[in-house]
């Protein structure tokens, strides 16, 4: 019995490390394959964007071994400091010469000659804080004042500094996660509805103020008739996936990355690896991704304790719903959105938060085994 105990214990550990790693080993050849063109023309180093890759991948992988180690009762008392800071960098996100812009939003901080996105810290740090809390308020959630208004008041305010940067697609990303905790916490699927309706009217407001995202909808229903402008990319990208068929054209032989598909090494990286690696690829990683979500789900209902409970599950709907996005936008499926893949993609905020998060749910994991009898 005890031999047996053993090798459960490592088989759960490894694997969903063994399928974060593949899913970053596969980032580190396809953001190669997917950069290595556009990074000789505009810096003259074909390795330019693989090498900063490379340094996030290891200081992931820190973080990963860290939190892994690190008790993830320990966050219970570091929540209100992670909001507090969350909430001062998206603020100084609107201060002049704090924030960085491009392509028209001011969503990343330079930090000693680190670009950093403080929406992807305050995802998590909301996750840690509905954990938290939902823990603490558990006898009376099914309260309207305690179980929805205080939770919906505080992702409000970080949602709303989110979308002046301007964010609308993460702040759409961080009330869905904050949803889902919340139903996963016990609060009352009328108090949620009844929210979600009293928050449709803003939205709707925030959406039509800003003529881009009336063009990603028009070009989201009608692709080929805005193929020069507004669906230039997702034309782009089902040309992608539609030239790579079953097996792909090849590891590097992708043709859309060549000044074609723009963002090919960060928010359209899965039509890169459509191409070049076909259907079956892309099937093969989709599976790696439902395995950590799976296993995510059942640390999550294993969970020595409701803290616990809540925090694995909303760490695994993160990761969750960010594939399903990202490929869904890929694919024609969503409007487009500037999200990347999980541990895959270029992007070097993103893949730190992530490989955090799997090493919390590796800590987590391993409590589990810690508390059988």
């Amino acid at each position: 019995m005890k031999s047996k105990g053993i090798t459960e214990q490592s088989n759960h550990d490894w694997l969903l490390l063994m399928g974060t790693l593949a899913l970053a080993g596969i980032g580190i050849v396809m953001v190669y394959s997917a950069s290595s063109a556009v990074a000789l023309k505009h810096f003259g180093d074909s390795y330019y964007f693989l090498k900063k890759h490379l340094l996030h991948v290891l200081i992931g992988l820190g973080m990963l071994i860290t939190c892994r180690y690190v008790p993830y009762q320990v966050y219970q008392r570091l929540v209100y400091p992670g909001l507090t800071l969350s909430l001062f960098l998206l603020i100084l996100l609107f201060i002049p010469g704090a924030g960085v812009s491009a392509g028209g939003a001011r969503r990343w901080l330079n930090l000693f000659g680190f670009s950093f996105q403080p929406a992807e810290l305050a995802k998590i740090t909301l996750i840690i804080y509905l954990a938290y809390s939902l823990n603490k308020k558990r006898e009376k959630v099914k309260s309207f004042t305690i179980g929805l208004l205080p939770h919906t008041m505080v992702m409000v305010l970080f949602i709303s500094l989110i979308v002046l940067q301007p964010d609308f697609g993460m702040a759409i990303i961080i009330t869905l996660i904050v949803w889902a905790m919340l139903f996963v916490g016990g609060v009352r699927l009328f108090h949620l509805f009844t929210g979600l309706i009293v928050m449709i009217p803003p939205a709707y407001l925030a959406l039509i103020q800003a003529g881009y995202r009336i063009k990603r909808i028009a070009a989201f229903l009608y692709p080929w008739q805005y193929q020069k402008d507004a669906g230039y990319q997702i034309v782009h990208s089902l040309m992608a996936f539609g030239s790579g068929g079953l097996l792909g054209t090849g590891l590097g032989n992708g043709y859309q990355k060549l000044f074609y598909l723009p963002e090919a090494h960060t928010d359209f990286i899965f039509s890169v690896i459509g191409e070049e690696l076909g259907l079956i690829g892309v099937s093969s990683i989709l599976a790696v991704y439902l395995l950590l979500v799976l296993k995510g789900t059942s640390v999550s209902l294993r969970a020595p304790d409701l803290f616990g409970t809540y925090l694995a599950a909303g760490l695994t709907f993160a990761l969750g719903i960010q594939v399903v996005v990202n490929v869904g936008v890929t694919l024609g499926l969503l409007p487009t959105k500037g999200l990347t893949l999980p541990l895959i993609s270029y992007g070097g905020t993103s893949l730190l938060m992530n490989m955090m998060a799997i090493g919390i749910l590796m800590n987590i994991s391993a409590s589990i085994r810690k508390a059988r009898p």
